[in-house]
């Protein structure tokens, strides 16, 4: 399926199977994971087997939103955070199917991604930050050589 189709069938939507889910798949992601790191946010991803885990498209990755306790001490402000995370992340979907393409392996392997907040709780970034941010990571990790 190409590109334009993906995007045009998933337009700008997070799914519930787009968000990865499970002890075993999130414990072999942080294991295995490679890492990009941006000013707020740092990207980790690893491709997964799909052994016992729930079928998804192969062709979209399976991502997680992290905000830690310690950045973060407020839960309405780290729910904030994740949602904004989530948010600049619909928007550039077509990037992070361009990093699953060049990074799995084909067969039964889905792209792993966590994006972590390691900002602090004095500088919350705007909404366009985000985005710009989240752009460039997914850039740097098309970039990065898979493997």
């Amino acid at each position: 399926m190409s590109l334009d189709a993906l995007k045009h069938r998933h337009g700008q939507s997070l799914k519930k199977y787009e968000i990865l889910r499970g002890s075993k798949p999130v414990s072999k992601l942080f294991s295995s994971a490679r890492s990009v790191r941006g000013q707020f946010i740092k990207v980790l991803f690893a491709p997964l087997e799909l052994d016992g885990f729930e079928q998804v498209q192969l062709s979209l990755p399976q991502v997680l939103f992290v905000v830690g306790k310690k950045n973060i001490s407020d839960a309405v402000s780290r729910n904030r955070i994740k949602r904004l995370m989530k948010e600049a992340y619909r928007h550039e979907k077509t990037a992070a199917i361009k990093c699953a393409g060049k990074h799995t392996g084909g067969g039964n392997q889905v792209l792993g991604m966590a994006f972590m907040y390691i900002g602090r709780e004095t500088v919350k970034p705007s909404p366009e930050r985000f985005r710009k941010e989240i752009r460039s990571l997914l850039e740097g990790v098309v970039r990065m050589s898979p493997g």
